[in-house]
């Protein structure tokens, strides 16, 4: 495992590289889009300062892993001669389908191939290529530098050599490893999008506001962090598209997402990405201001 890949540049993925290349591996980035790339690398070596100026590194550690991450727009090249890939691209399963097939063209054969997916089934993405059986789940928590937990699926056919393999890899990163079963959500999700669509559904239904929402989980369930302002936090189309999932997968109207959420993610207000959710954010400000459309 000293040489891995990771496929997509975006807030995982530059995330997913940061933590393997900070642990001593060399990571090949690959996005089609050089912009992409750079923006990538600039967010490490700022989140990587970060952890200098807490003193959890030295700048020579900052050094050495800016110097283990290789930029590569194209994926076959990304992919040679490394012994997992990480796949952190856009939830979207016709994308990740075609990912898939690609990888498995052009990894070698004994390549393990892995999804940092929060929802879709990796049965299914393993179905796609000739080796089903070394594709797994690593699905990483964001923000992934900070983040303890992996939490690593199997699909239908993964190996259990495979699966023991990630999970010491994941040890050896400062994670802590959890495996679970390929259904729809997984657990992570499973638990976390019904009680954050619960808790839009209590904001719809004027039972009460954004505030006193998240004041109640925070306080009274000791969560860092209210279930809106998580909700903004994850992407309000992310929750939906999860939700979704959960929906067509179990066929159980208890997952069916909250037609504020479904209004909102449509009218483009999906939190922090677009600036405005069920807060609304402005730049180099943390103040937490409940959006005017819920005062």
């Amino acid at each position: 495992m000293q040489r891995v890949a990771v496929i997509g540049a975006g807030t995982m993925g530059n995330g997913i590289a940061h933590v393997f290349a900070q642990n001593g591996h060399a990571v090949n980035l690959v996005d089609v889009s050089a912009a992409a790339l750079e923006k990538a690398l600039q967010t490490i070596s700022k989140n990587l300062d970060r952890q200098v100026a807490k003193g959890t590194i030295t700048e020579a550690d900052k050094t050495q892993t800016l110097a283990n991450i290789t930029l590569q727009p194209e994926m076959a090249a990304g992919v040679k001669d490394v012994a997992l890939v990480v796949e952190a691209a856009t939830e979207n399963v016709a994308l990740k389908l075609k990912i898939f097939q690609d990888l498995d063209q052009h990894a070698n054969p004994e390549t393990i191939l892995a999804t940092n997916t929060s929802s879709i089934s990796i049965t299914k993405i393993a179905a796609v290529t000739k080796r089903p059986e070394k594709v797994i789940g690593m699905h990483f928590m964001n923000p992934v530098p900070v983040m303890k937990l992996v939490e690593i699926i199997n699909g239908y056919a993964t190996d259990r050599a495979v699966t023991d393999t990630i999970v010491t890899l994941s040890a050896n990163l400062g994670k802590v490893p959890c495996v679970v079963n390929d259904y729809p959500g997984f657990i992570a999700n499973r638990i976390l999008m019904p009680m954050i669509n619960e808790a839009i559904c209590s904001l719809f239904e004027g039972v009460a506001g954004v505030e006193e929402i998240d004041t109640v989980m925070k306080l009274g369930m000791a969560h860092p962090m209210g279930p809106l302002q998580l909700a903004d936090f994850i992407g309000l189309d992310v929750c939906l598209s999860i939700l979704n999932v959960l929906h067509d997968g179990f066929g159980n109207p208890k997952y069916a997402p909250c037609p504020l959420l479904v209004n909102m993610v449509t009218a483009g207000y999906l939190g922090i990405k677009s600036g405005e959710g069920f807060y609304k954010y402005a730049a180099g400000s943390k103040d937490l201001v409940v959006s005017t459309r819920f005062k």
